[in-house]
């Protein structure tokens, strides 16, 4: 009996979209063929490593940083436009996965990014894989806007975070199955064996001044769960980011909406920060446990 066919669609989500891994995984260990890919940001890039066959090598490399790896990786600058260049993180991956061209890819795939000034959605369909991952996963504020071929973009999601309408109209799958990064607190799944690793590392204990005060201004990146409690007071980054994840929310319930998707997996904002991906482990699972439940509900008709 052939595969069921999928048309995967994989939002924007910074570290969070290490939880489409896991979605992958729960979908090919249930026998389905994933056969066109889109992707906006964390969704690009864990889709387009996926559609080139390495994703494998990509997630022992991702589970295998801690911490202090990830911070090594953010190659800091003064630029008003963004406080990391990606340069170093993209310089890393390609050490370990090779770029190649979008048309040569084993699945078809496509992503968005935003060009500025102009505002316009740029869809990514041929040329440098990498360079299409860079210019969709360009966060406003985090990141500095991605060069290709002389014009700048920024991050996708700001116009599509969801990319439903990227899927191919020619092609006939049997199933449209979305992946949102941006879903409601209800959606937050306790993961008891990271809470217990957490519990009893040193580094998770009581800090020195300095490092909690710089843990404070980089809260918006590294924890999700203390944006509650900070809502008073926020500086203009901060209230610059809250508005940004609110728009961004809301444009993804009303792009879900519009569309019949036939199963979608929620992952919470609130499960981790935009930049927290020493927790690839912990998303990856997560991912998985959420895709089982909704295959399970979709099969069985629920």
């Amino acid at each position: 009996m052939s595969k069921k066919t999928v048309s995967l669609v994989l939002s924007s989500g910074g570290a969070r979209g290490m939880a489409h891994i896991g979605v992958i995984e729960a979908l090919e260990e249930s026998g389905y063929e994933i056969v066109s890919i889109a992707g906006c940001s964390s969704g690009a890039l864990v889709g387009g490593i996926y559609a080139s066959g390495n994703l494998p090598k990509f997630k022992d490399w991702i589970c295998n940083l801690d911490r202090i790896d990830v911070f090594s990786l953010m190659d800091f600058t003064i630029s008003s436009k963004g406080f990391i260049k990606g340069v170093k993180v993209f310089g890393a991956l390609q050490k370990i996965i090779e770029d190649c061209q979008i048309e040569d890819l084993n699945i078809p795939f496509v992503c968005t990014a935003v060009e500025i000034p102009n505002g316009k959605e740029h869809v990514f369909r041929k040329g440098s894989l990498y360079s299409a991952i860079r210019a969709s996963a360009s966060i406003p504020t985090v990141f500095t806007p991605a060069k290709v071929y002389g014009k700048e973009y920024i991050d996708g999601s700001i116009l599509n975070p969801i990319p439903l309408n990227l899927i191919p109209k020619g092609k006939i799958t049997d199933l449209l199955f979305a992946v949102d990064l941006n879903g409601p607190k209800t959606a937050f799944v306790e993961n008891i064996k990271e809470k217990e690793k957490k519990d009893n590392d040193p580094a998770t204990m009581k800090l020195p001044f300095w490092l909690t005060e710089y843990r404070m201004k980089f809260s918006n990146y590294f924890s999700s769960n203390e944006k509650e409690v900070k809502v008073k007071g926020m500086s203009s980054l901060d209230l610059l980011n809250y508005s940004f994840d609110m728009l961004q929310d809301r444009l993804s319930e009303l792009v879900i909406e519009k569309y019949n998707v036939d199963i979608i997996v929620e992952i919470s904002r609130t499960q981790a920060g935009t930049l927290e991906f020493h927790r690839a482990a912990e998303l990856i699972e997560i991912g998985k446990q959420k895709a089982f439940e909704a295959i399970i509900k979709y099969e069985n008709g629920y």
